[in-house]
């Protein structure tokens, strides 16, 4: 799968479009519309399931220097309310803050990111290490494992520093749970 494909089929969810649009308009810094909304929509395109089928919550990351939780309060309270209409949860975080929580959240470490592809590249999963925002002139994919696990429903642990076999046991048997045509890669 190239880059075209995966966003034509990612974008066929209208929720994953409305928040691109959105994203754009706040113009946010450096914001993205990130990880298993996008993965999930091409699977149940895919599959042949509903577009929103087994989507938790779509994620959204920005990277703004004022690391208060004010601040990011109040983006994730702007963002909810200009797209409560579309009845879905929305995790809206900034990147440049995550270092501050992970460690007392999860019990591992976390440095600093400098920007929010950063935070992709710690995702749990590799195939779910992609972001999509919408630019003047279409839109920016970040994928830097590109698509073919997302084509071929594989799922494969990301060796970061921040990687939990716990956490990936979980998520993948959720996934597989909803997706059984997934295959699981063990971690090594």
């Amino acid at each position: 799968m190239d880059e075209a494909r995966f966003l034509a089929l990612a974008l066929k969810n209208p929720i994953n479009v409305a928040i691109l649009d959105e994203l754009h308009q706040l113009a946010l810094p450096d914001a993205w519309l990130v990880s298993g909304c996008l993965v999930q929509s091409v699977w149940n395109v895919l599959t042949g399931r509903a577009i929103d089928y087994g989507i938790a919550d779509y994620d959204v990351f920005y990277f703004d220097p004022d690391t208060s939780w004010d601040a990011e309060d109040v983006v994730i309270r702007k963002l909810q309310a200009r797209l409560d209409h579309l009845g879905v949860k929305i995790e809206t975080r900034n990147q440049a803050r995550v270092h501050l929580w992970y460690p007392a959240k999860h019990g591992l470490p976390y440095p600093p990111l400098s920007c929010s592809t950063d935070g992709i590249d710690r995702f749990l999963t590799q195939n779910t290490q992609v972001g999509v925002r919408r630019s003047d002139d279409g839109f920016d994919v970040y994928a830097p494992h590109g698509f073919d696990d997302v084509a071929g429903l594989i799922a494969r642990p990301n060796p970061s520093p921040n990687f939990s076999a716990a956490n990936y046991a979980v998520k993948a048997a959720r996934w597989r749970a909803l997706w059984p045509e997934l295959t699981v890669i063990a971690p090594e």
